[in-house]
């Protein structure tokens, strides 16, 4: 039976201020990306999760990012490796002490934001970012795009890895997302989104967006959680994978 993972950014919120449903999104995705503090995140939010998420026996992964909760870490940052990779063990380390609190350990580890998309194609910022996964944990999987530097430099080093795919938002003919700041690049036709989620788990195909249909083989699918309507739009995405005959399953 063709599976797949479901994963979603929670814990996206600071002090009294909150972006993401986590409680019900919890009860629909199988992997859960949980801010660390530096896009967005606090210590009590971050063991909420942990919490909700070890309770649904949902799986808790570190969405690390470079240090830029003004800008939610969607800004464009040339931080010294050394310091990055410091940063990255830093996030992982804080969550996992929550997530053990709860019962469960941190499961995975997923950049955030800027720093996804510098990973994909900067070899420098990939390997500062394994090195602060190693420095953590040498057993942790890492999340990312297929093909990317990111997933390349983590294989050579010993690194479990996961590739992803993104229904909700639109690749370009090179198979990487186009950029938020251009229009059309996140989809909000919840049909459509759950028909690219099926095309992508049944065969592994996603339309770009100049209308060519590209190979990307992904193991997890990110549905973002600080889309409008992200709860409904995720519910909907499982019940038309589990209607097309795909068990939704975590990847760990």
């Amino acid at each position: 039976m063709t599976s797949i993972d479901l994963n979603a950014d929670l814990g996206e919120g600071f002090g009294r201020w909150s972006l993401t449903d986590d409680e019900q999104l919890l009860s629909v995705v199988t992997s859960a990306n949980v801010a660390c503090g530096f896009h967005a995140g606090d210590a009590p939010t971050m063991r909420r999760v942990c919490d909700l998420a070890a309770e649904r026996g949902v799986r808790i992964g570190a969405q690390v990012s470079y240090r830029d909760l003004a800008g939610f870490g969607r800004r464009a940052m040339d931080v010294p490796p050394d310091e990055l990779a410091a940063e990255v063990a830093y996030q992982i380390g804080a969550l996992e002490v929550f997530a053990r609190a709860a019962g469960a350990r941190v499961a995975y580890v997923k950049p955030h934001g800027a720093l996804y998309n510098r990973v994909v194609h900067d070899a420098e910022q990939a390997e500062a970012v394994a090195a602060g996964v190693l420095l953590a944990d040498s057993t942790l999987p890492v999340l990312g795009l297929p093909d990317s530097r990111f997933l390349v430099v983590a294989a050579a080093v010993g690194l479990p890895v996961v590739t992803e795919a993104f229904a909700d938002r639109a690749y370009t003919e090179a198979g990487r997302l186009m950029p938020r700041r251009l229009k059309g690049a996140v989809i909000t036709d919840a049909g459509a989104v759950v028909e690219r989620s099926v095309d992508l788990a049944r065969s592994g195909v996603v339309r770009s967006r100049s209308g060519r249909d590209i190979a990307v083989r992904a193991r997890s699918l990110c549905l973002h959680g600080d889309t409008p309507g992200a709860v409904d739009l995720a519910r909907r995405v499982r019940a038309g994978l589990e209607e097309a005959g795909v068990h939704v399953e975590a990847f760990v």
